[in-house]
Formats: C-alpha cells, structure tokens, sequence
C-alpha cells in the first residue's frame, strides 16, 4: 500500500477523518501539523504569530520531502496548505475532503470546543478572509486530488468507508 494523504480547507474534518480509519482500517496515522509542532516545540499559532506563513511553508516542504523518503503504507494527515508542496504526488494517493466553506465554518462552530478550534487556526480569524482563503484554495485541492470525497453532512464512518471502498487498502 501507497501511504493515504488526507487533503482539504482547515476545519473540514480531515484529523477525525484519520482517527476514524485507524479504528476501521487498522493504519497507522500521522499529522503533518503535529509533526511541525513537535519539530518547532511550538503551536502552528505561534509560529504564524512570531516567524509568518513563509517560514511554516518552508517546514512543511520539509516534512513532506521526510514522508517521500521515510513513510510507507501510512494514512497523513495535513494542514489546510499542505497540498502545495511540491512532491505531493510522490508522497502516496492524495483524497480531498470536499465541502461548501459555509458548512465547514458551521461544523467548526458547533464543536463543543468551538473556541479552542477557531483559536488554533490562525488563517481563520477573519471570516471573510478564510472564505477568500477557500475560494482560491478550493479548485486548487481539486486539482492535485487523485480521489475526491465529499464529506457534507457525512458521519465520519461513512466518510471513512467511502475512502476504503475508493482506495486499495
């Protein structure tokens, strides 16, 4: 098995998309922005807070060129920008999480930890700016997308199976 990059806007559900595939598929999961974390020994908030997206963008190219050399048969997770490195493709199959901005902003909202979601992502401080934001990302993700899912209005398990039945585990 190709590792499995889980792709799409923040907030659209793509770390409870890969805790679920864990539980079904038995895989082993990472996270591209935990991983940064863990590397920086900082919040992605304080890095965009005190270093700017340029110097984030430059980690990221980092970890990805790791994962194409080091990750085999591993479901990734990443951060809403991570789909512009440039050895995407190399990495393993890339499914989009597809939803309308409007219902990811109202699934973020109405997680019982609401605030500490909006808090830890910095692009989504201005609303009308992560609506930008989607807008010029959105046909971008369709792009590099090898499978795209759309998960509106989907429990996570089901979303979970419709990546399993579209991707050869």
């Amino acid at each position: 098995m190709k590792n499995i990059i889980l792709i799409g806007f923040m907030g659209v559900g793509k770390g409870s998309v890969a805790r679920e595939m864990v539980k079904q598929a038995d895989v082993v999961a990472i996270d591209t922005d935990d991983i940064i974390e863990s590397m920086e020994n900082r919040t992605i908030k304080k890095i965009f807070a005190t270093e700017g997206e340029k110097y984030f963008r430059d980690i990221e190219a980092k970890v990805a060129k790791w994962l194409e050399k080091s990750v085999e048969d591993t479901l990734i997770s990443t951060g809403g920008g991570f789909y512009k490195v440039k050895n995407l493709k190399k990495i393993g199959t890339v499914v989009f999480l597809d939803s309308p901005f409007d219902k990811i902003y109202e699934r973020i909202i109405n997680h019982p930890k609401a605030q500490n979601k909006l808090k830890k992502r910095p692009l989504f401080q201005d609303i009308d700016k992560a609506r930008e934001l989607y807008e010029e990302r959105y046909p971008q993700y369709k792009n590099v997308a090898d499978i795209t899912i759309d998960v509106t209005d989907k429990s996570v398990e089901k979303i979970v199976k419709e990546i399993l039945k579209k991707v050869k585990l």
